[in-house]
């Protein structure tokens, strides 16, 4: 799709499906390619030779490298075509699970997730932005939705079917798999996805005056923390739940990747509208599904009704933060304040995967909802008190 089709779409206000669609499938990536070792943790720890604990750092390895380049990155690449960086994107995410593929030893593999990380870093800090340019002020929040619904389908479709492909031919077929979604993907997106130009350094807005717009630290700060406590519970879902006696870690994985799906349905329908009580009783569904974890996690009926509360709760979060971000710093900050989100948020993720690993290796897998109940609880407190300028009551 060309330039001049994307601001004709926007002018008579339609969506640019194609576009859009290829960002969601770059989104859905990038999730793989950082979670997946979390649903492979067992496999991946035995071949490599460490523990469990050490394989989940995989997972932190990965996000470490997101959250210090994120900022510094974009901001040397900001004057550069906005496609192209792209591309460069999709192909390191391609190099380097392949290279975790056939990686002999966790050196390797650890150096591969680390590079795939500074991938991620700039991924992230592009989707948001590239999304909202491609269509009218008013579609916005439904572009940001469909672009996120990638992170949805990854965690209901994609890791699952990941855990199940690596179930029958072996985790390293799972990453060489992703290897070639990576290669379809640089295909689609010079084919579909429009280019837009860097920015001039002259219009370019520095980072600290974006940092201190009103609202911006409060979604920053409430971002960590949902994702502290999100996932030093969820990168370790697999030893919970044989902690818990239930049989098999891809159904509660697929459990909570079905939740995800009514949770980023709602949010897509109701956001421009009620975005605060959305996140509220979000953040509020989460924190109750970590109470049931810790007291009845051991009953198998319990363990998959909150998995699934989990993540039909937890499926609409990323997008309700990444909108509520953009409003607050204004569209044309919308990549500068992003790439501080993603910063934050492979920070939150890299500190849970850490905490989450520290205390597996220390009190045992339960103690983890204990863990990540105060963290979210936190969140929310937060979001209810900040009614101004962060997550603004409607008038």
């Amino acid at each position: 799709m060309s330039g001049a089709t994307i601001t004709d779409a926007v002018r008579v206000g339609r969506m640019p499906w194609s576009g859009l669609l290829a960002l969601f499938s770059a989104a859905f990536a990038a999730v793989m390619t950082e979670l997946l070792p979390a649903g492979l943790l067992p496999r991946m720890a035995q071949a490599l030779e460490v523990t469990e604990g050490r394989a989940g750092f995989l997972v932190t390895a990965y996000a470490v490298a997101s959250t210090l380049s994120a900022i510094p990155v974009t901001a040397l690449l900001r004057g550069l075509p906005r496609r192209p960086v792209l591309v460069s994107a999709l192909t390191g995410f391609a190099l380097f699970n392949a290279v975790t593929g056939v990686s002999p030893s966790y050196a390797v593999t650890f150096g591969a997730r680390v590079l795939a990380g500074v991938m991620g870093g700039i991924l992230w800090a592009m989707l948001v932005g590239y999304a909202a340019r491609m269509v009218p002020v008013e579609r916005r929040g439904r572009a940001i939705a469909i672009v996120s619904a990638g992170i949805t389908v990854a965690l209901c479709a994609g890791i699952p079917a990941g855990a199940a492909l690596a179930s029958a031919f072996g985790w390293r077929a799972a990453f060489l798999g992703l290897a070639v979604v990576a290669v379809a993907l640089v295909g689609w997106v010079l084919w579909k996805v429009p280019g837009f130009p860097g920015e001039a350094a002259a219009t370019r807005v520095p980072l600290r005056r974006v940092a201190v717009l009103p609202g911006v630290r409060t979604i920053l700060g409430v971002t960590v923390l949902v994702l502290v406590g999100h996932q030093a519970m969820y990168t370790y879902l697999a030893p919970f739940v044989a902690f818990a006696g239930f049989g098999g870690t891809s159904l509660v994985l697929l459990v909570f990747g079905a939740g995800t799906v009514a949770g980023i349905w709602i949010t897509g329908a109701v956001i421009d509208r009620h975005s605060r009580v959305t996140l509220v009783a979000a953040l509020g569904v989460v924190a109750g599904a970590m109470a049931a974890l810790a007291l009845f996690g051991g009953l198998g009926w319990a363990l998959l009704g909150a998995v699934a509360l989990w993540g039909a709760a937890f499926g609409g979060v990323p997008t309700l933060l990444q909108t509520a971000l953009v409003n607050a710093s204004g569209a044309g900050n919308a990549d500068v304040a992003t790439s501080m989100q993603t910063t934050v948020y492979n920070a939150g993720i890299a500190a849970g995967s850490l905490a989450g690993g520290l205390v597996l290796e220390g009190a045992g897998a339960g103690a983890l909802p204990w863990t990540s109940l105060p963290l979210v609880a936190a969140a929310l407190a937060i979001v209810v008190a900040a009614r101004r300028h962060a997550f603004p009551a409607p008038d």
